[in-house]
């Protein structure tokens, strides 16, 4: 005879792509919470997922067809304030619930026991008379946190042997940690730096808004150099006064913080914990378990770390609020800013968005008085703005088969005899972004993408940055078998560091991109060695606009000004200024004045004009009244649907029938279907349908009733990107 224990039904949310909740039963007598961890059976698996709900709504399905929980975790419920947060992200971005609750449950490691280790901390200030390897392993040091042996290695790019020697030296302590072992706090009663009267002001005003513990987001804007930093730290000192308080910073790249790790840990003396997806896992468990138990006091992360557990989220700061980076483009489709700004509103404290080149999204806000605006207009102590100025091209055009004129390259030859540094400036990885054969005219393409193949000379190869897909430079032209006629078309930073070391072959030259520095640790090491100013030109990418002093640095040339003003993306000038703007913001930060040279053959066009003028408000006014006009964000509602799939035709099939079943009702448009901007990309052929949509109406409704009475064959993959910013 079977034996009968009382029960209770409840719902269960698995960190899976289902549409929604599990109903289970647990036992009647088995103290559970809503956001408790459990362990359930699904199929032929043991799973971890959360309690939802313990009144769930009624059920058509009889209880003995399901099944009973295993048991719960021993760990601190899911705060109630992520829960709601992870049903608003779900219903916002139309994205299975269970999907972005993955995102906050992204810790394997956490359901485990913490296990002892020993690893490793820099126990002595730099020495001046290290080896370069063991140099290499200081600067890569992004934050006080111990690490292996074979993480320092993996971090610095040496051998382990140098570890293991640099601990043998004593320049290495040995620290016995657990998994959930405790970080060290920051420390409040350290003497901060002198502000200026105008950063005193905004400083006290954030300051006011934490001691209110209230919801408002607050829009901080500041000309590059203003000490934006040092006024938000504000608001991080007094939420931090309060035991239990947790800060979150958000930061478009965990990887080029290095000099913001340093100035915080002047300020309080520890650096704060870092959340990033380069974390190793006993990291993050360590990170994670801390946030959840309430001992974190300051993450600094990127994007994903606003899904973290934070028992008691008192400031959110997102720094650098107009960078594309806090959108996430796969998987869950989410604006980190945007979110940022709901994550505060659910628990209830104020958000302080950052920057020198604020979104029209955010001035938009703030112009209507949703937001809080605090605008610092001078630089911190005795530093100037730069003068700026255009380079005609049409003027001064470079010989062929060269990309710097003859202003540019007089200003660097006058730099260099001064002394000075010199930054150009060019958003274009590799060596060229085109090879074409000159005797039949075949451009060779990623096999996998509709995308050129870029060259990289250094590496001797042709690589998509799409996809990742490689090959060697061949002899022959693939098409017409032609040897020796492959040209490298159009300039990339290696192409300009060429043209630049021929021009001055005493100079020590540096390239700063993504795919010449692989790691925290590399960046750190290539920023400390400018700022010692073993380095006389910086040739970079968009990394060397995010924020960096550097003093010596008084020239900054921009290579190709007009790169991305071109082509259907409405935010392309809008996006072009900011870049521009925040590259300019390097010259000039110290006593030494700065100089910008913008090299165009547009200079006529609203971007330079703004930019050399210094009338931004009259460009962003125009941009605004464009975008208004049109219906566009923030004005209007978008979001792009894109369909995918390995089969071309079964992908036009599904968008045309998708297309003819669109929504037709006022203030809404759909545009398409058309092929996307990369109509193949990984594999797969893509398009894309346009919904545009009146302030006013329910976007997500709308899509929501259009999707679900289509249905296509499994072949065919739908996402839907709500406020998309870009249209690839």
């Amino acid at each position: 005879m079977t034996t009968l224990f009382p029960s209770r039904r409840m719902q269960i949310l698995l960190p899976l792509p289902l549409q929604g909740v599990l109903d289970y039963l647990a036992p009647a007598d088995l103290p559970l919470r809503e956001g408790d961890f459990i362990e359930v059976p699904l199929a032929s698996k043991s799973l971890q997922g959360v309690v939802w709900s313990l009144d769930p709504p009624p059920s058509d399905i009889p209880e003995d067809k399901l099944k009973h929980i295993y048991g719960r975790f021993d760990l601190p419920a899911l705060p109630d304030s992520l829960m709601r947060f992870v049903d608003w992200v779900a219903a916002y971005t139309l994205s299975p619930p269970g999907a972005v609750l993955k995102m906050a449950v992204s810790v394997p490691r956490a359901f485990e026991q913490a296990k002892s280790r020993t690893v490793y901390r820099l126990s002595v200030e730099q020495p001046d008379d290290l080896t370069a390897a063991r140099r290499k392993v200081y600067d890569a040091a992004v934050s006080d946190m111990p690490l292996s042996v074979r993480d320092w290695a993996d971090l610095a790019g040496v051998g382990e042997g140098v570890i293991r020697g640099m601990v043998k030296a004593g320049q290495m302590a040995a620290v016995e940690i657990r998994g959930d072992d405790p970080f060290p706090e920051p420390d409040t009663s350290l003497i901060a730096p002198s502000l200026s009267t105008e950063q005193a002001t905004a400083g006290e005003h954030f300051r006011d808004l934490v001691r209110k513990d209230k919801f408002q987001a607050s829009l901080l804007e500041g000309v590059t150099g203003a000490g934006k930093t040092e006024v938000y730290f504000e608001a991080v000192h007094e939420a931090l006064l309060k035991p239990g308080n947790q800060i979150l910073v958000l930061v478009p790249e965990i990887a080029l913080t290095a000099q913001w790790l340093d100035r915080f840990k002047e300020r309080f003396g520890e650096e704060p914990v870092i959340w990033h997806s380069e974390l190793t896992p006993a990291q993050r468990r360590r990170a994670w378990w801390g946030v959840i138990q309430g001992n974190v006091r300051v993450i600094v992360g990127a994007r994903s770390a606003l899904f973290l557990p934070f028992q008691n989220l008192s400031l959110i700061v997102v720094d650098e609020e107009h960078s594309p980076t806090y959108k996430q483009e796969d998987g869950v489709f989410y604006h980190g800013r945007d979110m940022a700004v709901v994550r505060a509103h659910q628990s209830d404290c104020p958000v302080i968005l950052a920057s020198a080149t604020p979104s029209l999204e955010t001035l938009v806000n703030a112009e209507s008085g949703k937001y809080d605006w605090l605008y610092l207009g001078e630089r911190h102590g005795p530093a100037e703005l730069p003068d700026m100025h255009a380079i005609d091209m049409r003027k001064f055009p470079p010989a062929s088969g060269e990309w710097l004129s003859d202003p540019l390259r007089e200003a660097l030859k006058e730099n260099l005899a001064q002394g000075h540094q010199s930054l150009l400036y060019l958003n274009r990885r590799g060596y060229a972004p085109l090879t074409l054969c000159r005797t039949c005219g075949h451009r060779i393409q990623c096999p996998h993408c509709s995308a050129w193949l870029v060259e990289h000379k250094k590496t001797g190869r042709l690589q998509c940055h799409h996809c990742g897909h490689w090959m060697g430079k061949p002899k022959h032209c693939p098409e017409c078998d032609s040897e020796d006629s492959l040209v490298a078309c159009g300039p990339g930073v290696e192409r300009v560091a060429e043209e630049v070391e021929k021009l001055f072959p005493e100079a020590r030259l540096a390239v700063m991109a993504s795919d010449e520095m692989t790691g925290p640790g590399e960046i750190r090491e290539m920023v400390a060695s400018i700022a010692r100013h073993e380095v006389d030109i910086i040739i970079g990418t968009q990394i060397v606009t995010k924020g960096y002093h550097f003093p010596n640095l008084t020239l900054v040339g921009v290579v190709d000004a007009d790169l991305g003003l071109s082509g259907g993306d409405m935010r392309a000038a809008e996006r072009t200024w900011q870049q521009l703007e925040q590259v300019a913001g390097r010259a000039g930060r110290a006593e030494k004045p700065g100089t910008v040279l913008f090299q165009t053959f547009m200079p006529e066009h609203p971007v330079i004009d703004a930019l050399v003028s210094g009338d931004r408000d009259t460009f962003l006014e125009q941009e605004a009244n464009a975008r208004e006009q049109q219906g566009m964000p923030p004005f209007g509602r978008l979001a792009a649907v894109i369909l995918s799939g390995a089969d071309y035709n079964t992908v036009v099939t599904a968008a045309r029938q998708l297309g003819r079943a669109a929504p037709r009702m006022a203030g809404v448009q759909v545009l398409g279907p058309t092929p996307a901007p990369l109509a193949y990309l990984r594999g797969k052929h893509r398009y894309r349908l346009l919904v545009k949509t009146e302030k006013q109406v329910n976007i997500q409704n709308v899509l929501r009733a259009w999707l679900d009475k289509t249905r296509f064959a499994g072949a065919v993959r739908i996402q839907v990107d709500i406020d998309p910013i870009s249209f690839f």
